[in-house]
């Protein structure tokens, strides 16, 4: 650790203390990721939930991890718990919070309401609800009631409820952190950036050796690989988060974390590329990568997957195929065993990870492979597997893999 990033830290511990608990939201299968992002930043009392983790921490844990988690969707404060039996129960909750604390009549707020168990069935009449109860508190005490603007609120409510728990929250995010503020423009069927953050991360790989993708698509796994391999913040390019609209905002302390982090930031040794058959695709990438200022870190080639060859050594690749459910091609099986045939010739030393939720064509491929991880890419349920591709013979492989 870097003196000033040192002194920084010291600064920052000075400045708040207050713990809280929080909720970061991920997509399913990569929990146990998150959880440990949380570890590294000193988040403490960390319970993995189904696509979320529960941790406690300051303030300024917070703003840590709503700028440098990757794999976090949102970061959601827990204000209150309630028992609630019917609709006139949950009305009253919101009616006798202080929601005075946290909002003024002349902002604007949003509920996103999520409900499961037998006492309310429908999330949309929860919102509802709760929304009644907040506007008539503010209308009786001060004649003007808040507005609600679904698109860019002030203050963005929270409402979970289970059976007749019911847990308030705010978010401090705002939009998903899966909006890095880097990506202009998409190709079809994208990764979500903190699917590809994660899917990097279940690899194993430490930055310490040669990231590919040789279907690139608008290049948003060859950018999360960048951004972790350089320690770039997830947040680094991104401007806006819910909690810079609290009533207790902290500039001073928000851009202590900032300085601290950015400090951080260093430089790759190996190689990152980025390749795809279509022009189109690598004219977006071309653009995203440019946003991101790492057209100097990370080389883009326009060829077929067959004809890609990665630089020497070992390394790594992670390649995200057409599914079934969104393959233009006809041939789906010739191209699942093309990808099988360009592995084995061309990438010999490379771990290569490949994520479908087509499953039988998966087999396709011809290898036998070494690891396999459940993951969800929006609804789809998808397998994410590992082939360690081998050179020599036969007897030096399993020779090799004895040693391992």
């Amino acid at each position: 650790m870097s003196a000033v990033t040192g002194y920084l830290c010291k600064k920052i511990d000075t400045l708040n203390n207050k713990t809280n608990t929080y909720l970061a939201k991920t997509v399913s299968g990569l929990e146990g990721v998150l959880a440990k992002e949380l570890e590294s930043i000193g988040a403490e009392n960390i319970e993995i939930l189904t696509r979320a983790v529960q941790f406690t921490g300051d303030k300024v844990l917070m703003y840590k991890a709503n700028y440098v988690l990757r794999t976090a969707l949102r970061v959601l404060k827990k204000i209150s718990i309630f028992q609630i039996e019917n609709e006139q129960a949950l009305y009253n909750m919101m009616n006798t919070f202080p929601w005075e604390d946290y909002l003024t009549e002349n902002q604007t707020f949003a509920i996103d309401s999520v409900v499961s168990g037998s006492t309310f069935t429908h999330s949309l009449f929860v919102s509802q609800k709760a929304k009644d109860g907040l506007v008539d508190r503010f209308r009786s005490k001060t004649g003007i009631r808040p507005s609600v603007d679904i698109n860019n609120p002030d203050l963005r409510i929270n409402i979970h409820i289970y059976y007749n728990d019911c847990t308030l929250s705010i978010d401090s995010s705002g939009d998903s952190l899966h909006k890095r503020g880097y990506r202009t423009a998409v190709d079809k069927a994208p990764l979500n950036e903190v699917l590809a953050a994660g899917l990097i991360q279940l690899t194993g790989w430490q930055a310490d050796s040669n990231f590919i993708d040789g279907m690139c698509g608008s290049a948003t796994l060859p950018i999360e690989a960048a951004m972790f391999a350089m320690k770039i913040p997830a947040g680094y390019f991104r401007e806006e988060y819910g909690f810079k609209k609290w009533n207790d905002f902290d500039k001073e302390l928000w851009d202590t974390v900032v300085k601290q982090f950015s400090a951080e930031i260093t430089d790759f040794n190996f190689e990152i590329w980025g390749s795809d058959h279509s022009a189109k695709a690598i004219g977006i990438a071309e653009e995203n990568i440019r946003k991101a200022h790492l057209h100097k870190d990370i080389k883009l080639t326009h060829r077929e997957f067959d004809k890609l060859n990665p630089p020497e050594g070992d390394g790594i690749m992670i390649i995200n195929p057409p599914y079934g459910e969104r393959l233009e091609e006809s041939d789906i099986v010739g191209l699942y065993k093309m990808i099988g045939d360009t592995l084995k010739q061309n990438f010999k030393g490379y771990k290569a990870w490949v994520i479908s939720s087509d499953l039988p064509v998966l087999k396709l491929i011809g290898l036998k492979p070494s690891k396999k991880i459940t993951v969800f890419n929006g609804p789809l349920e998808c397998r994410f597997v590992c082939f360690d591709i081998f050179g020599g013979t036969y007897k030096d492989m399993k020779t090799e893999k004895s040693k391992g």
